[in-house]
């Protein structure tokens, strides 16, 4: 047995991930071509590398298919009820930073708060008689934010590809995406509510509370934990 550490199987995200262990000695590498899903691990013993989406390894962990994984505040919140119960974070890696906000048209001048689109909600309801539409692919994390926020007349359309484009496309009214530098919402004329931030998400280390471990991988573990200061 080993320990398994989930890492983003592609893109800069794993990229990243190589950089950050190896500069606290441990060296992570794909093998063979990028349609295979293998790797090594060198400089720390008993560690095996499992190559994943980014998506997938929430999952991975919570079903204690892995011990460690690398992936997203904000896909661990969404995809894992009661999150705090099922994995551990060990450590921010720094970067992957992304806001999860709520955005609306820039042509609704007057709504720049959660009441203000309460209010919009109520009316456009009386007027199209149905609920105002928010696309979003993270219905979790928008549902809980909305009802803190005291918004009720609304309903989540499932979006999984170019959410900001729901607007323009008059499939949605609102929405509730990632942003890193705000370009996109803004070439799309949207706007994020002044109290709109739903969640800051970077890549973060996280521990499955779920997968068992031998005392060989607890003594990988405590080895790997004391590298990552």
């Amino acid at each position: 047995m080993s320990l398994k550490l989930g890492v983003p199987s592609k893109g800069r995200l794993m990229e990243k991930t190589f950089e950050w262990f190896g500069a606290r000695g441990i060296d992570l590498a794909r093998t063979g071509s990028e349609r295979e899903y293998a790797g090594r691990v060198e400089g720390i013993d008993n560690v095996e590398l499992v190559l994943l989406s980014a998506g997938e390894i929430p999952r991975e962990m919570a079903a204690g298919r892995i011990h460690l994984g690398v992936t997203g505040t904000d896909l661990v919140r969404e995809k894992l009820g009661g999150w705090t119960s099922r994995v551990e974070e060990l450590a921010e890696l720094g970067f992957g930073h992304a806001d999860l906000v709520l955005a609306v048209p820039q042509a609704w001048v007057d709504v720049s708060t959660l009441d203000d689109l309460d209010a919009v909600a109520a009316a456009f309801r009386a007027t199209h008689g149905f609920r105002l539409r928010i696309a979003t692919k993270y219905h979790r994390l928008t549902r809980d934010f909305l009802r803190s926020g005291g918004v009720a007349d609304y309903q989540l359309v499932d979006s999984q590809g170019a959410t900001e484009g729901t607007v323009k496309n008059e499939t949605a009214e609102a929405i509730a995406d990632i942003t890193s530098s705000g370009d996109t919402l803004r070439a799309n004329h949207l706007k994020v509510l002044d109290d709109g931030l739903i969640l800051r998400s970077q890549a973060t280390l996280f521990l499955s509370r779920a997968a068992e471990m031998t005392n060989t991988d607890r003594d990988a573990l405590a080895e790997l934990t004391q590298r990552l200061d």
